[in-house]
């Protein structure tokens, strides 16, 4: 997905984003940055990559870390809204899975990838089975959270 497609919608609408990633590491909003106008419509992003900080800074529960581990759908949704909730924004992407080469178990493999985008009340979830090296799925999962906010836009008109 284009960022500069997505930055030049944002505007349009006035409307604004923000960002909560873990396995990305801050790819999304650095799709965003790089593109000039961001700054009309870029809240800010949070990389969150350990529990405490999901919990500290996007009200992530810790039942449902403990739950459903930081991987899961239930989280990304909970990274989403509160991200969206903290920034004020009108929209709040996330993105949390497991990047490799370890980290993987037959239950959560490696290249498991949840984005969310959270907005006016609701949440949409994707779970993405990724594959390729680290850099590959990190960068896949970016451009998909991209293509999942261009689509919630399409969403609301």
């Amino acid at each position: 997905m284009d960022a500069s497609v997505v930055i030049d919608r944002l505007a349009s609408k006035n409307m604004t984003v923000a960002t909560a990633e873990s396995c990305t590491g801050g790819l999304i909003a650095s799709s965003i940055v790089d593109i000039a106008g961001a700054s009309d419509c870029f809240n800010e992003g949070y990389i969150t990559y350990s529990n405490e900080a999901k919990m500290r800074n996007l009200s992530v529960k810790e039942s449902t870390l403990m739950q459903y581990g930081a991987v899961s759908t239930q989280t990304a949704k909970e990274m989403a809204m509160g991200v969206r909730k903290k920034a004020r924004a009108d929209f709040g992407i996330a993105s949390t899975g497991i990047a490799g080469p370890g980290g993987g178990s037959p239950e959560k493999p490696v290249g498991l990838v949840y984005i969310a985008c959270a907005y006016n009340d609701k949440c949409q979830v994707r779970q993405l089975n990724l594959s390729g090296d680290r850099s590959q799925v990190r960068h896949q999962a970016a451009d998909e959270a991209l293509q999942l906010l261009s689509d919630c836009m399409d969403e609301i008109g």
